[in-house]
């Protein structure tokens, strides 16, 4: 293949990001977030069985913004190259560990189709037994995902490293990813050390990755090649 300019990979990339900023909310918030009742497990699998549909648009929904994660790995890895390559593909490797994982721990949303589907194996599990194995899929995608946005958090601190060093763009940019991957960081290892943690950092230090998208669709696609 041709070599890819930087302009393509900041729309790629651009695109991606946006794709992304649209589908996991709806996935995580409106859908799975919407159809869970904490604490009760009766309630949640109800909800789901009444919603089942909805339910698997949001298990999609996951899995295209894993791939996509790859494809802006990808991109991001060619527009990034030139500051520092071996950074670069690390940079890369960490988003692409991070996808790969949010896809295994979709399994654990399948599972909750499994122990719905009514098939007749099922039948020596009673229906508490069931919403309860249902809850546990579910706080265990969540936990999962949360151990894996410790990833994504490295992700994004080598990669505001690799912004602030590139001369073709805003330092300021760089900088603000980095607070971006702190967030995470810090959220992240929050929960996994205390069960306890209740604070949610990166819901104030995400604009870095807004930031990020609208720069690559708007400054990106006017870049000036460098060899």
């Amino acid at each position: 293949m041709t070599e890819i300019s930087l302009k393509k990979a900041a729309i790629i990339a651009g695109i991606g990001l946006l794709i992304m900023a649209i589908l996991a909310p709806i996935a995580n918030f409106s859908i799975l977030h919407g159809l869970v009742v904490v604490g009760d497990a009766a309630k949640t699998t109800n909800n789901i069985i009444a919603s089942d549909g909805l339910f698997r648009i949001g298990i999609c929904f996951f899995f295209i913004v894993a791939i996509l994660d790859i494809i802006v790995a990808w991109a991001l890895y060619v527009f990034l190259k030139q500051v520092n390559k071996n950074l670069s593909f690390l940079t890369a490797l960490f988003r692409t560990v991070y996808a790969t994982m949010l896809s295994v721990d979709l399994f654990y949303l399948i599972y909750v189709l499994q122990l719905l589907s009514g098939a007749d194996y099922l039948s020596v599990f009673t229906t508490n037994q069931i919403q309860a194995q249902v809850m546990l899929s579910i706080n265990t995608f969540n936990h999962c995902w949360e151990f894996g946005l410790i990833i994504f958090g490295f992700h994004l601190l080598l990669l505001g490293y690799l912004i602030f060093k590139a001369g073709y763009m805003r330092r300021i940019l760089g900088i603000l990813i980095v607070l971006t991957a702190l967030g995470y960081l810090t959220d992240g290892f929050g929960k996994l050390l205390s069960l306890d943690y209740r604070i949610s950092i990166a819901t104030f230090t995400f604009v870095g990755e807004v930031v990020l998208i609208f720069w690559l669709l708007i400054k990106g696609r006017k870049i000036q090649e460098t060899n």
